[in-house]
């Protein structure tokens, strides 16, 4: 280190000035992409029927897709560090807010709905009687 911290932040963001930083920024950048679309694809699969949790999936993966795409850009183009530093920290931020802020009462409220659904449909078949039907007094035919 030859400068002051302050200054790293307007210099270029390359593998010369950031040697120990670069490649592996670059490197988690196309890991966590990949794996994301993965774990959505994975997830939207078995989450199909249940909307909250597709909306947060889908949040979660056009997120990562700005952010680490904006990380390998910068990492092309030879930003400054400013921007890659700024960049991970409000990333990481919308990650969290996410995730345990704007997701958690839809999710809570869905899940709610849920066992409302399957206490309602327990009691309406709780009796065997509630499966047979009852035989009318006056039966009516029909001729063809």
């Amino acid at each position: 280190m030859t400068l002051p911290p302050w200054e790293y932040l307007f210099t270029a963001f390359n593998s010369f000035n950031f040697h120990d930083l670069f490649y592996p920024i670059v490197v988690s950048s196309i890991v966590f992409l990949a794996g994301l679309v993965v774990l959505y694809n994975v997830r939207t699969r078995q989450l199909r029927k249940h909307p909250p949790y597709l909306d947060l999936y889908e949040w979660l993966l056009w997120t990562g897709v700005i952010m680490f795409g904006l990380l390998l850009i910068y990492a092309v183009f030879v930003f400054d560090f400013v921007f890659v530093i700024s960049t991970i920290v409000i990333g990481c931020g919308i990650f969290v807010w996410i995730r345990f802020v704007r997701f958690p009462p839809q999710l809570a409220a869905y899940e709610t709905k849920l066992a409302k659904a399957r206490y309602f449909s327990r009691m309406k078949y709780a009796k065997p009687e509630a499966t047979i039907r009852t035989k009318s007094s006056k039966r009516s035919r029909r001729r063809r």
